[in-house]
């Protein structure tokens, strides 16, 4: 291997889900077909589902780490039909959240009065988070009402708040946007900042409470004050109409936690954001610049409720109803945790090409030969991860299989298995989809804390993770992008 100054592992992984039915119609795609059919809302909010189906859904508990994705190959689908089989909001990975918790850590965490919430409501959202561990002090005095005629003036004023909803339909509070001529401090946008701002730090605060510990093991917390760097890689767009995107919501994360001897950056990159920003860790570590960084990464509120039209089609619950959350740790060689291998760094540069079988190439095969590896030598392949009863309804089929089904061509192509080997290849190096469609958060992400617990027990040598961009999106270029990184047992 590369030598380094510093051998950069990743010591601990955590994830948050929050259940937000009442956001769903504030969604990008809810919202905008909302506006066109107004009765659209209610047909929505009658396909919801209660927080206690979310949490005993398999693909959440795969996501907290209470079920091992594998697993989800032995179940009968639809899975949202499986019974709750002893499931809980808390996990080995992180916590599920209700709604009302979620609301109350929006006003809680809101540093510019932008979250009102009707004084019942604020009683309950005060009663959901009650104490909870990861919540800091003086964060549950901020919790007062706003009196329900204050919130009606709010949502009738210029600029106009957005309205927070429960599940049926209950005006419980808003969001006020901040400036009547800044599209980027209005509600909508402020709501899908806080969001995320809230995602990523209850996953931050939840790895420093115990330090990314393996199942079973005694806590072993982290002072926030060691870390030294925190990289924020979300798809939100914090900013202002002069520097709209220009972040940088890494700090803000910091401040949340506690971390007051950290500074941060935002990363972005799509759906590579992420896997970007690991590596950008790694290799701040590896130089010796910081010894402690912290990933994080928070929901994207605009996804919820993505494909709802095939799952009111199908007589389907809408299952995009979560808001997803990570945080990763990546330090100096502790001599225990996985190693990121920075000597087999894949990276799809701008001249290789963009279809499939050249992202792959780029992305897998090239550093596998950098690292004196064959196809087989690498036990799990975590790519895009999107649970396929979320997308196969409206058509988009199952990525996660699909990807899975290319890179095992790859390796028959290059005579490491035979052509009817492919599927054994897909399900033993494979897995089946369990994220949520939250962009940069189902690529490759969900799969690190499995992966490092089967790295620190031994029943795993080698995971790669592997993320793919649309830059296009933005119509600034037609490339696509795509990076990947080798985690290796240590020792």
């Amino acid at each position: 291997m590369t030598a380094f100054l510093q051998q950069p592992v990743i010591a601990g992984a955590r994830f948050v889900l929050a259940h937000t039915p009442g956001l769903v119609c504030h969604g990008s795609k809810p919202t905008r077909d909302i506006a066109r059919d107004p009765a659209l809302a209610g047909r929505i909010r009658a396909h919801l589902r209660d927080f206690a189906a979310a949490v005993a859904y398999p693909p959440n508990q795969a996501f907290l780490g209470a079920l091992h994705p594998d697993r989800l190959a032995d179940l009968p689908q639809p899975w949202f039909e499986q019974p709750a089989n002893g499931a809980t909001r808390r996990a080995p990975h992180g916590e599920l959240l209700p709604e009302e918790a979620f609301y109350g850590l929006l006003k809680a965490c809101d540093a510019f009065g932008l979250v009102h919430l009707a004084p019942d409501f604020a009683a309950r959202a005060c009663a959901a988070l009650a104490d909870h561990p990861l919540l800091r002090p003086g964060e549950a005095e901020r919790l007062a009402g706003t009196e329900p005629a204050q919130i009606e003036a709010l949502l009738a004023a210029r600029p106009a708040a957005l309205p927070l909803l429960l599940r049926d339909g209950t005006r419980v509070g808003a969001v006020r946007g901040d400036h009547a001529e800044d599209t980027s401090l209005l509600a909508d946008v402020l709501l899908e900042n806080l969001a995320c701002k809230v995602t990523a730090a209850w996953a931050l605060r939840q790895l420093l409470a115990d330090g990314g510990c393996a199942p079973g093991a005694a806590p072993a917390p982290i002072d926030p004050a060691g870390i030294d760097y925190v990289i924020n890689c979300g798809e939100e767009a914090v900013g202002d109409r002069y520097q709209r995107g220009g972040g940088n919501l890494g700090k803000a994360v910091a401040e949340l936690c506690g971390c007051a001897n950290a500074t941060g950056v935002d990363v972005k990159g799509f759906c590579c954001g992420p896997v970007h920003a690991l590596v950008v860790a790694a290799g701040l570590v590896a130089a010796g610049i910081y010894g402690r960084v912290a990933v994080v990464g928070g929901c994207s509120l605009a996804k919820l409720g993505m494909k709802y039209q095939g799952h009111l089609a199908k007589g389907h619950p809408v299952l995009e109803d979560v808001l997803a959350g990570a945080a990763v740790l990546v330090t100096a060689d502790d001599g225990r945790s996985p190693r990121i291998r920075l000597d087999a760094l894949g990276r799809h540069t701008v001249a290789a090409g963009s279809s499939q079988k050249a992202i792959f190439e780029a992305l897998v095969s090239g550093p596998l030969a950098a690292a004196g590896l064959g196809f087989r030598d690498i036990d799990k392949y975590a790519t895009e991860l999107q649970n396929p009863e979320l997308t196969e309804p409206s058509g988009s089929g199952n990525v996660p299989l699909l990807n899975y089904r290319v890179l095992a061509g790859l390796a028959a192509l290059r005579g490491e298995i035979a052509p009817a080997d492919v599927p054994d290849f897909v399900a033993a190096h494979g897995m089946p989809g369990f994220s949520p469609t939250q962009g940069h958060i189902a690529s490759a992400l969900p799969f690190l804390g499995h992966a490092l617990d089967g790295l620190r027990a031994g029943t795993l040598t080698r995971a790669m993770f592997l993320a793919k961009g649309s830059l296009f999106l933005g119509r600034m270029t037609q490339l696509s992008d795509g990076v990947s990184f080798i985690l290796e047992r240590n020792g």
